[in-house]
């Protein structure tokens, strides 16, 4: 059982400090804490928004179901866990977009093409899902095609396997709460044990790959932000033809984008 989630911030602050409305509208205010919430966690129970509001389970559960109707949250038919709703994240992902830190991590992007010679990506974890909102091809005559603005499964990706790494065990299976996991080709990790596995594989060497695990024929290495170095959670990917991936390739890659990311990093937080 979950246990009670703790309040980030103080009733009648936002920690910017912001002044108490002279006429505050509890309803609207406990909305918006529901909404925090999702902030801290990827998922909640009715018990942790009632708890968290202190509000009775009846009243957390009408708030819940308008945020459910209007898409800000989405329900397990199974569990009855909640979860971020494509509204929320939708939201998110709309003023990311509005942000610099793409212009400002895009000459990163241009120094990973120049030297490597293969398409490169920025991928944004969405949910159980990565974004992908920046990208350059390759110049080569045979190469990877640009995934600019496609969303694919994290756990079929070295991008999203980079990221979720970044997270707790316990993250991760609230993501993935059941043990099968969907996947896009033949080659896709298809169980959460599998996954943690290689989860475990890329905090110890610091990036992640996949081959054919997205798309037949393309193998990628990523490596991800540190989450207290970029707005979001983020990373950079080299994708390229399974054809021109070895392992000696992965490991180049890989070190090559240690470096960078670290410097990109380094250049958002400044």
């Amino acid at each position: 059982m979950v246990s009670a989630v703790k309040k980030s911030v103080p009733d009648g602050a936002d920690g910017a400090g912001a002044k108490p409305p002279q006429y505050p509208i509890e309803s609207v205010d406990n909305a918006l804490k529901i909404l925090l919430l999702f902030g801290e966690r990827s998922e909640v129970r009715l018990t942790d928004v009632s708890d968290h509001l202190g509000v009775a389970s009846s009243t957390a559960h009408r708030m819940l179901a308008m945020l459910l109707y209007r898409g800000f949250v989405r329900q397990d038919a199974r569990t009855k866990i909640y979860r971020p709703g494509t509204a929320l994240t939708g939201v998110a992902y709309s003023i990311l977009q509005r942000f610099d830190f793409r212009a400002e991590l895009h000459p990163f992007l241009e120094r990973l093409n120049g030297e490597l010679r293969e398409s490169v990506h920025l991928g944004l974890l969405d949910g159980t899902v990565v974004r992908f909102i920046d990208a350059i091809e390759s110049p080569q005559a045979v190469r990877v095609a640009s995934r600019l603005g496609m969303s694919l499964l994290a756990t079929s990706t070295s991008t999203g396997k980079a990221i979720l790494a970044q997270m707790s065990q316990a993250e991760v299976h609230s993501l993935f709460p059941d043990e099968e996991l969907e996947g896009l080709t033949d080659n896709s990790l298809r169980s959460r044990t599998e996954l943690d596995r290689q989860l475990a594989l890329v905090r110890k060497r610091g990036y992640a790959v996949s081959s054919e695990e997205s798309e037949p024929g393309v193998s990628s290495v990523a490596v991800a932000f540190a989450p207290n170095r970029a707005p979001a959670r983020l990373a950079f990917n080299v994708a390229l033809p399974t054809s021109r991936m070895s392992k000696q390739d992965q490991a180049r890659i890989g070190a090559i984008l240690l470096g960078v990311v670290q410097e990109a990093g380094a250049a958002l937080h400044g």
